[in-house]
């Protein structure tokens, strides 16, 4: 085991994450801990008996927007995405995002798995759509819904999940994306020749 030094005065995140998780975010051999460390440059302590996790500069050199983005890779396996996806969060450009489906459901367990289905659609094909229309991954995990993907992406992957939540036909949903994604890509191309 490395030695543990704290960094004085260093921005220190407190989390705890769902015990199914503590694997996924350990690794095979602590092969994921390890990985966020050292790409990161940061000191990650886990507490499986409560699933707590401590995240700190490992040191004084370690920008607290590290620790911040390693709390977001941390919060992303938490919500069900594998290393692999959670680790698109490393680019400056994307962020999670995280739907309470509860919002929508209340505390009907069996309206919460109606919409769960919903958005997860016959053998995951809803969910894929979305996916692909949207440029991002989606995790329906417990109660949440999580995205990752670049900002502008993200949301509209947010309203989307959020209509079908509300019974909104899914449909309604793909045209709805359809002209919002096609209006996005409409104004990015616009700013590209802007900025040319």
């Amino acid at each position: 085991m490395p030695e543990h030094r704290t960094v004085p005065g260093a921005t220190r995140v407190y989390l705890r994450i769902h015990e199914d998780r503590l694997g996924a975010l350990i690794g095979e051999g602590g092969k994921v801990l390890k990985e966020l460390e050292s790409r990161l440059g940061v000191k990650i302590s886990v507490n499986s008996v409560d699933s707590s996790v401590v995240i700190e500069p490992a040191s004084s050199y370690t920008p607290a927007t590290n620790v911040i983005k390693c709390q977001e890779i941390v919060k992303a396996i938490d919500y069900c995405f594998s290393y692999e996806r959670a680790s698109r969060l490393y680019d400056d450009e994307a962020v999670l995002i995280v739907v309470d489906l509860k919002d929508y459901t209340g505390s009907s367990e069996n309206h919460l798995q109606r919409v769960k289905g919903r958005i997860i659609g016959e053998e995951g094909r809803a969910r894929r759509t979305l996916e692909e229309m949207t440029d991002t991954y989606i995790s329906v995990c417990r109660e949440y819904v999580a995205i990752i993907g670049d900002y502008s992406r993200a949301e509209l992957a947010r309203q989307a999940i959020e209509m079908l939540a509300q019974g909104r036909q899914h449909s309604t949903v793909y045209k709805f994306l359809d002209r919002a994604i096609r209006e996005l890509k409409r104004r990015e191309a616009t700013d590209l020749w802007r900025r040319m």
